[in-house]
């Protein structure tokens, strides 16, 4: 199936698509946790590359939410497209629904401009600055394209 379909699914038809275990949660938590099944860990069917898993909350349809989006989040980071086409919406907060397919579209075009954030900047349209910040909000992200950066030999976008 095509990553941006997949990103954008409600997580009923991304559940449809995967396969769901639950089990007891492990920790912390008191009886909730440790007598009830609300540990959640989905695995996409089509590629059980992609799994994920919560049990961070006491509900198991919050735990499902929690990987869904886990799992979105690790496709996006996983799966490229060429030729890179910018996000719709740059600004898009980490929270929202449409952050994955953001992220993904991101990564799409710094890969395809060796990681360089400043090309990858003028293609979305934004300052490098601006663009620094955009990748510097989500810890993930920030370690992934410092991580590709220094494979590719490239020094490390600084902090400050």
């Amino acid at each position: 199936m095509d990553r941006d379909l997949l990103l954008a699914l409600p997580d009923d038809a991304l559940s449809a698509l995967c396969r769901l275990e639950f089990s007891k949660g492990s920790g912390n938590g008191g009886q909730k946790r440790n007598k009830t099944s609300s540990a959640a860990r989905v695995v996409l069917l089509e590629d059980e590359r992609f799994a994920a898993s919560d049990c961070s909350e006491r509900s198991q349809h919050r735990n499902r939410a929690n990987a869904l989006w886990k799992l979105r989040r690790l496709i996006a980071f996983e799966l490229r497209n060429a030729p890179a086409v910018p996000p719709a919406r740059i600004d898009c907060a980490v929270t929202h629904p449409d952050y994955p397919g953001t992220l993904a579209h991101l990564l799409d075009v710094l890969e395809e401009n060796d990681y360089d954030h400043k090309r990858a900047a003028a293609v979305c349209g934004v300052t490098a600055s601006a663009f620094l910040k955009l990748l510097k909000r989500d810890a993930a992200l920030w370690e992934k394209v410092n991580a590709a950066r220094e494979i590719r030999g490239l020094h490390k976008l600084r902090s400050n």
